[in-house]
């Protein structure tokens, strides 16, 4: 590289540094999520874009110290960062010029691929200085996947119904503050706590979906299992009365035959009836935390994890769970449940997954907003959302004291999620503040939240619309 070049990547380079490390310095919003400066001062329409389709991308200035100035000049570097662009024509390093028409910068490529693309955007002033005006990026998708959006989601958290801290309908308005689109209670034992969340919220103008949920401990069992979606509670089952459920576990018992050595047959099977009842009533049922480590011991045993992940009775693993920062100092349940997933991968073992907070106070919990699951579905319907999940459409994300947001999951969904971690969710997290805030001043007993409400709704719907190109 001739010593010319390499000066001017190198300061390239330093420019963007400077711009990442710049944004990292303004304050974070209640998920932790940052918006860079070019996303503040810039309408990138779209940001989506087709795959293997040419497509013009327009810059728009949103304020006067980024509009472009008469006396200069701009170009810009394209560069796909898989260095994939068999088709464009690109070559490495090259720059063209960028003529503003109507004070809008537009840039046409035909983006290859499945991947992320950057837009190095410089101005060039009257006496050849110049000045890096931004680093737009785009990404392009397979026709599948950019047919389906992105929806964030938490659905195993507590309410004060069982051991949490606040009521129902707060911790579903702090759920939309904290930029979810989709949320479920699940409190110990209960189904009335996600029904009252529900019901608190029942005909207003609000963007937030409020699904039913509850975590199942069947009499006996260790096993943890999150309900979600179901049309009736489970341990309502055999609350007061335990003879059906154990006659029907003792009957799933009797057909399992040879189990490994350490399977406990009564839990194994104790969790099947469980797993089956949830699907019978609609919902999806998700195995939780396998390597919670509590009492100086994995809650569940090592054989009977092994067995459920074999046999795979369940719909979706709790992937990422809502450990705070000192329980996971101490044993890493995340990194160990990750680890067991990518070996159960590797032996050709397909498991949906989700990531979940486990909130029991969603004001004093640093795995709040931080711990959740993106589906990439049609819609945020409620089947929609389980389909996604059983269907491998959705990925874990951890962000531990919001910081380094880490997704997890297959690597197509992963690497296009990563993206959206940077430059669209903290955007969408952004409008979502908003209407989390005035549903928590409605429950609160403010009947002219309503009306805010109102104002606020379809603003995720219509930054997607513009994000996907539909103006």
């Amino acid at each position: 590289m001739r010593p010319r070049t390499l000066l001017m990547s190198c300061l390239l380079l330093a420019a963007c540094v400077m711009s990442w490390a710049d944004y990292r310095n303004c304050p974070p919003m209640s998920s932790g999520s940052h918006i860079r400066p070019e996303n503040r001062y810039f309408d990138v329409f779209p940001r989506i874009v087709p795959a293997d389709k040419e497509t013009a991308v327009e810059l728009i200035p949103l304020f006067d110290h980024v509009r472009p100035k008469a006396d200069c000049k701009y170009e810009v570097e394209y560069v796909p960062t898989e260095s994939w662009a068999e088709k464009s024509g690109w070559t490495k390093g090259a720059k063209t010029p960028l003529v503003p028409e109507n004070g809008v910068y537009s840039f046409k490529m035909f983006f290859e691929n499945e991947q992320e693309h950057v837009l190095y955007v410089e101005e060039i002033r009257p006496d050849g200085k110049k000045k890096l005006l931004g680093d737009f990026r785009v990404y392009s998708l397979k026709e599948d996947l950019f047919a389906l959006r992105p929806y964030k989601g938490d659905f195993h958290m507590h309410s004060n119904r069982s051991d949490g801290v606040e009521s129902p309908a707060y911790v579903a308005g702090a759920c939309r503050r904290v930029g979810l689109d989709f949320m479920a209670l699940s409190d110990h034992k209960t189904y009335s706590g996600s029904v009252e969340a529900q019901e608190a919220f029942k005909g207003l103008p609000i963007d937030l979906r409020i699904y039913n949920a509850e975590e199942v401990h069947s009499p006996d069992n260790p096993v943890h299992i999150l309900s979600f979606g179901a049309t009736s509670g489970i341990t309502e089952l055999y609350k007061d009365d335990e003879s059906a459920y154990r006659k029907e576990v003792a009957e799933i018992q009797a057909k399992l035959g040879e189990l490994p050595p350490g399977v406990d047959a009564f839990s194994y099977a104790a969790s099947v009836w469980v797993f089956n009842k949830i699907r019978e009533r609609g919902g999806m049922a998700m195995y939780c935390h396998p390597y919670w480590f509590t009492g100086h011991r994995y809650y569940i045993s090592e054989a009977l994890t092994s067995y459920l992940l074999e046999t795979k009775p369940f719909d979706a693993l709790e992937l990422i769970s809502g450990m705070g920062r000192d329980t996971l100092t101490q044993v890493d349940t995340n990194a160990l449940q990750v680890a067991r997933y990518h070996e159960e991968r590797a032996k050709g073992r397909q498991i949906p997954i989700c990531g979940i907070s486990d909130t029991h106070g969603v004001e004093n919990s640093d795995a709040f907003g931080r711990y959740y699951t993106v589906c990439f579905a049609p819609s945020s319907d409620l089947a929609d959302l389980i389909a996604a999940i059983k269907g491998l459409n959705s990925v874990a994300v951890e962000a531990i004291g919001g910081e380094l947001p880490r997704a997890y999951g297959p690597f197509r969904l992963v690497r296009y999620t990563h993206f959206l971690l940077h430059e669209v969710f903290p955007q969408h997290d952004e409008r979502c503040f908003e209407e989390g805030r005035q549903m928590i001043l409605y429950a609160s007993g403010d009947p002219e939240a309503v009306q805010r409400l109102a104002l606020l709704q379809g603003q995720v719907l219509r930054l997607y619309n513009r994000y996907w190109g539909q103006r």
